[in-house]
């Protein structure tokens, strides 16, 4: 399985026009976004029908640029696109569980509530672990030697120990990799990432 995987665009219309360009190439599978795909929802139609142009499954979250019903109800308008924010989505062996929003809390009782469901549901599982903020203590949250991350998140991929963890939102930390526990972590930022997972 290959994708292409961006996070914190802000509406940036010529990095969009080079990630479609590489997301349309035959390699590619589906996009995965985590959020702030727009500057506070900016030219959002403009740029989500750049992202349905791909020809192929887009599947995002909002970030904190992106956290309105006016968002959910836009995506739905663009057949290649897919709001996957609190959900379960399974592609082959693969499930993907996506959480956007936010990114500034260090706890969300919200996620603890949906996560308690998916240790029911998905552990053991090949998961694909996306949220727009980061995990705490990683390279993913460390800026001006501080760490800034979610510690529920963190929680998490501990207990689940995901194949793969995307997340966005600090923006100095783009293209950092890092693991939890053999669980790789890593922010796209705006130029996105193309990765492979067997």
């Amino acid at each position: 399985m290959k994708f292409l995987t961006f996070a914190d665009l802000h509406g940036d219309t010529g990095l969009l026009k080079k990630l479609v360009k590489r997301a349309k190439q035959d390699d590619i599978q589906f996009v995965l976004i985590a959020g702030d795909f727009t500057s506070f929802e900016a030219n959002m139609r403009a740029i989500l029908k750049r992202l349905n142009s791909i020809n192929k499954p887009v599947y995002l979250i909002p970030g904190n640029h992106e956290e309105s019903k006016n968002y959910r109800e836009t995506v739905k308008d663009y057949s290649n696109c897919e709001d996957v924010n609190k959900k379960a989505l399974i592609i082959g062996d693969f499930i993907i569980l996506s959480y956007g929003g936010g990114g500034f809390a260090a706890s969300d009782s919200d996620f603890r509530e949906i996560a308690r469901k998916w240790y029911g549901k998905y552990k053991g599982k090949k998961i694909i672990f996306m949220t727009h903020g980061p995990p705490y203590k990683t390279k993913l949250d460390l800026i001006n030697d501080r760490y800034v991350g979610n510690k529920d998140y963190r929680k998490f991929i501990e207990r689940m120990k995901p194949k793969l963890v995307i997340a966005g939102h600090i923006h100095e930390n783009f293209g950092v990799v890092d693991e939890i526990d053999g669980t790789k972590l890593v922010n796209p930022g705006y130029e996105g990432m193309v990765i492979e997972l067997f």
